[in-house]
């Protein structure tokens, strides 16, 4: 029994370290051969057939497998090409043990997968020394794609760290945006849902939107819903006694408060700028602050773009911006129903909405009325 003390309580285990090889041949001749000649220094296994040595690698991967080339119903290169196929054994290293020596018969041997051959009759220190070199760079290998695998798992937590940052960031500004705007409530967690769903009914059936070049993969519509958010956050440049005026804006104070699209997409830019590189979501989350209040028909605001100019983020977040603020209670007015709320967007529909995006909350309005019920204020 392993010797216990206070700096070692529990016992090394004792692992066999010997490496395993599976031998291969139809003749129990020269498996007899190979196993006397290698269970001294390994843990040899024998098979003396194809699909035996299928079974047994399958079952208990070795660390090399020797295998003879010419047996019967499934021969060696077969028997490679299936090891290689599967995820189980696809490293294991295969050397060819064959009479076969003719160049195309080893050029076959290397398209199915092998690394080495050994030529019958076999030389007994070439079979120890190949083994041995093989099972080193096997060693090798092994220990690469373990640290491969760790610097995989590191970096997948670095990357879930950022991600957790940018999305404690993203809280935070959204957080200052509502705090200055009392009157929101669940507005942003309403609007980023809408955003969602119709960017997901869009992907599903893209024929809604056939003019559309955008991509709409999942990783896409993450992005944007996670952007929505961001939509108003310039709201935080907007005095107080404009921003939280219980009546109608004069035209002078209106044009102030459409100075928020701009003051966002210049304090997201800027954001966008101290990152470099791939910015992911900062992207979408400019286009949709500056655009939100673009019109089809060019009447918007900052820029005045018309159609399809009109980024689809931007598009996406005016029909769930506005039907969200007609749905909803403000000091100046009460909230619409929904089926009202239905009739004036789609009233709008090629002046102020893209009538796509209007076909396609046409289609879901019950995922919206869902939405607009789990988030009341």
């Amino acid at each position: 029994m392993p010797y216990l003390n206070a700096s070692n309580p529990w016992p090394e285990p004792v692992l066999d370290e010997r490496a395993s090889l599976l031998v291969v041949d139809d003749t129990p001749a020269n498996l007899s051969l190979m196993a006397g000649l290698l269970h001294q220094a390994y843990r040899v296994r024998l098979a003396n057939s194809g699909a035996r040595a299928l079974e047994l690698a399958r079952r208990e991967p070795p660390d090399l497998i020797l295998l003879d080339v010419m047996m019967p119903e499934m021969d060696g290169y077969t028997v490679c090409r299936q090891l290689k196929l599967d995820e189980r054994t696809r490293d294991v290293p295969v050397i060819f043990v064959t009479a076969m020596s003719q160049p195309d018969d080893e050029t076959r041997g290397f398209e199915a997968g092998a690394v080495d051959f050994i030529h019958k009759p076999i030389s007994p220190p070439i079979v120890q020394a190949r083994v041995r070199t093989h099972l080193e760079l096997k060693a090798w290998q092994d220990s690469l794609r373990r640290r491969s695998r760790g610097l995989e798992q590191q970096l997948q937590r670095r990357l879930e760290e950022v991600e957790q940052l940018r999305d404690t960031t993203l809280y935070v500004m959204v957080s200052l945006a509502e705090f200055r705007d009392e009157d929101t409530g669940n507005h942003v967690k309403r609007t980023q849902e809408y955003v969602r769903v119709l960017a997901e009914h869009l992907a599903e059936f893209p024929d809604c939107m056939p003019g559309r070049t955008e991509r709409l993969d999942p990783r896409t519509i993450e992005l944007l819903a996670k952007s929505a958010p961001l939509h108003d956050i310039g709201k935080v440049a907007i005095p107080d006694h404009i921003l939280l005026k219980p009546g109608p804006l004069t035209t002078e104070e209106f044009a102030q408060m459409k100075k928020h699209t701009l003051y966002g997409w210049e304090m997201l830019q800027r954001a966008a700028q101290r990152m470099g590189g791939e910015r992911g979501f900062l992207d979408f989350a400019m286009e949709i602050a500056r655009h939100h209040h673009e019109r089809w028909d060019g009447t918007g605001y900052p820029d005045g773009l018309v159609g399809q100019a009109i980024p689809l983020s931007a598009r996406l977040m005016a029909v769930a911006d506005v039907y969200d603020a007609l749905i909803s209670r403000r000091p100046y007015k009460q909230a619409f129903p929904h089926e009202a709320a239905m009739r004036h967007i789609t009233e709008a529909s090629g002046g102020h909405f893209d009538p796509d995006v209007v076909r396609a909350l046409l289609a879901i309005e019950d995922r919206f009325q869902h939405i607009a019920d789990t988030w009341r204020d």
